[in-house]
């Protein structure tokens, strides 16, 4: 069978991202031909080069059209409008798929799998993995009533016209029901882990970071990820000024890149030592700090669209044995409650999240118990080789459908 993949940033785990479709890809490419439609935005962002760019046996199409987290709104839209003219005009050219994995975000990504599956008369597969266009209207991002709606009756559409329907999580798959999709069509997959590089998290691996830190010895708390506008960064610097100024013993890392940055970096340089401000680690090395860590940080910022989020760093750093502390309202709250590996705090409230934590590592035992949870659920159900398997399922599925 061969699928075509119409995905606008790929990654590698050479890159500080989750890199979620390497994982799937390498799993799928192993007995169907795929061909993947991306763009080399993060090939520069690449910290080594352990990794080949693609699986093998994937046949990579690219298209040069640079993308940034740190470009304004009308930047970001011109790359999404650019790479989708390119998708489809590459789509139109490729051997006929069977089947067309379009992942969005962007939407623009979803809307050139669904018009190349028109053309090409073969089914296709939409992979949600944030709710578009819900989620840059939240953040202010599309400022016209006449462009929201436009946006959402697209989305609706391409719902429509997918074959199946793949969210990242449950509240995403309730939102897509809601809007009278068939409960049928819609299958929840988990943005989920790499189980085979958490365990590159060995006690020796960890023993030798924290002595190269100089953390022997220091409670941890870690922030992984992108400092972004939704990630409620303000907050947890509030929380780690507050736990510095009363020599709380702690030690806040913040690991990543993003909007925020100059607000980490000047609270660092404020309370060295207390506050560091880390960078971004290749997806195969952020394990070990996961692993550092006594607790981490997931946070976001008080909107219900992102309430139906599936961050990669949950999943990550319960694969290690790292409990969780979450600000969504929604299903991770859920999530960390009902198997006993995290905790929950509003988000906006840095003093709430301060007396949290360090209520947390003042028990040091209850942390061990929860990370000792997070770790098997994580082994039964976060694995993205199983995730893999699923996903490939639904594609054949999809194409025997048809």
């Amino acid at each position: 069978m061969h699928i075509a993949v119409f995905s606008q940033y790929h990654t590698n785990p050479d890159c500080p991202a989750t890199s979620r479709h390497y994982t799937l890809l390498a799993h799928i490419v192993k007995t169907h031909r795929v061909t993947l439609l991306t763009t080399p935005a993060w090939k520069g962002q690449r910290l080594n080069t352990e990794f080949p760019w693609v699986p093998a046996g994937v046949e990579i199409r690219e298209a040069n059209i640079a993308y940034s987290n740190k470009m304004g709104p009308a930047r970001r839209a011109l790359a999404f409008a650019q790479y989708a003219a390119w998708a489809v005009r590459e789509g139109l050219r490729i051997d006929r798929p069977d089947v067309i994995w379009g992942i969005s975000t962007p939407l623009t990504a979803a809307w050139a799998a669904a018009q190349v599956a028109r053309w090409r008369k073969v089914p296709w597969v939409f992979e949600v993995q944030d709710l578009w266009p819900s989620f840059p209207i939240a953040m202010g991002a599309v400022p016209t009533g006449l462009a929201r709606h436009q946006l959402y009756q697209l989305e609706k559409r391409l719902y429509q016209s997918a074959q199946h329907v793949l969210p990242l999580s449950p509240d995403m798959s309730r939102y897509v029901t809601d809007l009278g999709i068939s409960p049928q069509k819609v299958t929840t997959v988990l943005n989920g882990t790499d189980l085979e590089l958490a365990a590159r998290a060995t006690s020796q691996a960890v023993a030798v970071l924290r002595q190269a830190q100089g953390l022997a010895g220091q409670r941890v708390i870690l922030y992984a990820g992108t400092f972004g506008r939704a990630n409620d960064i303000p907050t947890l610097v509030a929380a780690a000024e507050t736990m510095a100024a009363t020599n709380s013993g702690a030690v806040w890392l913040f690991l990543g890149h993003g909007f925020f940055e100059p607000l980490i970096a000047a609270a660092a340089a404020r309370w060295p030592g207390r506050i560091r401000l880390v960078g971004g680690q290749a997806r195969h090395e952020v394990f070990s700090w996961f692993a550092l860590a006594d607790v981490s940080v997931v946070s976001f910022l008080s909107l219900p669209v992102l309430d139906s989020n599936s961050p990669a760093k949950l999943y990550d750093s319960l694969a290690v044995g790292t409990p969780v502390v979450v600000t969504n309202q929604g299903w991770t709250k859920a999530l960390v409650e009902q198997h006993g590996c995290g905790w929950y705090v509003p988000a906006g409230a840095p003093g709430a999240l301060t007396a949290k934590l360090q209520e947390l590592l003042a028990q040091p035992a209850v942390l061990a118990t929860a990370g000792a949870d997070g770790r098997r659920l994580a082994a039964a159900e976060f694995d993205r080789q199983r995730l893999a398997q699923q996903v490939q399922q639904l594609l054949e599925a999809a194409a025997r459908k048809a």
